[in-house]
């Protein structure tokens, strides 16, 4: 009978023997991806970015032809009624007086004041009460995320279809900047980056972007807070000082008296001017409305496609930022690949 020793003496010696006739598998060598493979890789990712913005100026597209139908319909129910009314009418007639008592030798001081009023009321009685259902800043921010989702998803189809392992996909994508605003070096991100950050409000580099968008001139929260309805403001002021200045009362009054209170007396006279035209409210209205139409036309188109400015603006410069350096790389080793040797000629 085998004693214990030598009972454990023959288990080990078999495990021995087990571990030593067991095969490792061999190492599998790392992918070598062409550079032919790369190029189309590159020429996937412009096309992704393209697809991508396709679909995101569709949806900008839509929801501002949403915004602008409020503007529209607020402009004629609120802005109009209110502008061409008696009242109203009167209101600004004194307003106009007022800034030409205070104007001194200043030139068109009474435009330039009545502007910035109108302007203020239009803010207040359009733009801001759609702005609580469609803030155009706000799609500028929505844009810039629908496109970067949508990049995302469509490039996580690109190794896959090239048999290109992900880890070298995904430096690939650490190679491409997407923001470049540095410095500092955190106001710069790779396509990488934009595509993984969760939330993108966090990555400082979008939040840069953002900043600077929002804060250049003619921007989308700088347009909601100024419009532009400055030539309607010009016709309609320089139409009630004509009035002021043409009233036979007016110039009685101001030779007698003198301009300060000739001026203030000739209010009266310029509301029974207003009181006798309002027969014509309708074709005031009516010719009211195709200028402020037509202008806001004109104002909807920058707010658009403006690249620097519109909704689309930070689309525009994320995906002209990835299609330019793709381009630009793929220039500079076009540039540097080895001419092709050609066959001598014969006899040469």
């Amino acid at each position: 009978m085998l004693s214990w020793r030598s009972l454990g003496v023959a288990l080990l010696m078999a495990m021995l023997a087990g571990c030593a006739s067991r095969e490792h598998p061999p190492r599998q060598p790392p992918v070598v991806v062409s550079e032919s493979t790369w190029r189309k890789v590159d020429s996937d990712i412009v096309a992704a970015s393209k697809e991508a913005t396709r679909q995101t100026t569709n949806y900008a597209r839509d929801v501002m032809l949403e915004w602008m139908g409020l503007v529209y319909q607020r402009t004629d129910t609120d802005f109009i009624p209110w502008f061409s009314g008696y009242w109203t009418q009167q209101w600004l007639t004194m307003r106009v007086a007022w800034y030409r008592l205070n104007a001194g030798e200043e030139k068109d001081p009474a435009v330039d004041r009545l502007a910035i009023y109108l302007q203020e009321q239009y803010h207040d009685r359009v733009l801001e009460p759609v702005a609580r259902e469609i803030d155009p800043d706000r799609v500028m921010e929505k844009a810039m995320k629908f496109y970067v989702w949508l990049l995302g998803e469509l490039l996580r189809k690109i190794p896959p279809r090239y048999g290109v392992p992900l880890d070298q996909f995904e430096r690939r994508l650490k190679g491409i900047p997407a923001i470049a605003l540095g410095p500092p070096p955190t106001h710069v991100a790779s396509v990488h980056q934009i595509i993984h950050s969760e939330p993108i409000d966090e990555l400082p580099a979008y939040g840069a972007l953002i900043a600077r968008i929002r804060t250049t001139s003619g921007s989308a929260r700088t347009w909601r807070s100024d419009a532009d309805i400055s030539p309607v403001v010009r016709r309609t002021s320089k139409r009630l000082m004509t009035e002021l200045a043409t009233s036979s009362a007016s110039s009685v009054i101001s030779m007698a008296v003198g301009r300060a209170v000739g001026s203030v007396i000739s209010l009266g006279v310029a509301g029974i001017s207003a009181m006798m035209r309002e027969d014509e409210r309708p074709e005031m209205e009516a010719l009211l409305r195709k200028s402020l139409n037509a202008a806001f036309k004109e104002k909807w188109s920058d707010l658009m496609w403006s690249p620097d400015t519109g909704v689309l603006a930070g689309v525009y410069y994320l995906s002209g930022q990835i299609e330019g350096n793709l381009a630009r790389k793929r220039a500079l080793s076009s540039r540097f690949e080895p001419v092709p040797r050609r066959a001598p000629m014969p006899g040469g």
